[in-house]
C-alpha cells in the first residue's frame, strides 16, 4: 500500500492517500492556468474511499467548459487548493500534484485542453492527448 501526504502551504488542511492514483493528468484550460498561476494544472485522481481529509476547508464551485461542475476545497488560512470533487466522478477525489511536494510522484499519462497549451510547453508523445 502506497501512502502519500498532501497539504496546503500552511499545513492546516491535509490529505492522505492510501492507494495509487486512478489517473494523473495535466490540464491546459484557462481555468486551471488561473487557479494554479502556472501554464497548466496537474492533478491525480484517487478513489475517495482511499483518501483521508483533515482540517477545515472552504469551497468554490466552478462549471467547467464541458458543463461539468467541480467543487474545489481550499485552505481558509493560506488559500491553497488541496483537493476537489468533479461532479461527474462522484467516487473520485482529485488532488493537485504540487500539494504532495514530492519530486518522485509518478508522471502524468494524460494531457487535456491542448488547444490552450502554451507553445513552449512540451508534452511527451507517449501521453494520451486531448483537445
Amino acid at each position: 500500500m502506497t501512502q502519500r501526504h498532501a497539504s496546503c502551504s500552511c499545513g492546516e488542511l491535509t490529505v492522505t492517500t492510501s492507494s495509487e492514483p486512478v489517473r494523473i493528468s495535466i490540464c491546459h484550460c484557462l481555468a486551471c492556468q488561473r487557479r494554479t498561476g502556472s501554464a497548466f494544472g496537474e492533478q491525480a485522481r484517487f478513489r475517495s474511499s482511499d483518501v483521508v481529509i483533515e482540517g477545515r476547508s472552504k469551497t468554490w464551485v466552478r462549471t467547467a467548459d464541458s458543463g461539468n461542475r467541480i467543487t474545489f476545497h481550499f485552505c481558509p488560512s493560506c488559500g491553497s487548493t488541496v483537493f476537489y470533487w468533479p461532479d461527474q466522478e462522484p467516487d473520485l477525489t482529485a488532488i493537485p500534484v504540487g500539494a504532495f511536494a514530492d519530486s518522485t510522484f509518478p508522471a502524468p499519462k494524460v494531457s487535456v485542453y491542448e488547444s490552450r497549451r502554451h507553445s513552449w510547453v512540451a508534452v511527451p508523445d507517449e501521453m494520451e492527448h486531448h483537445d
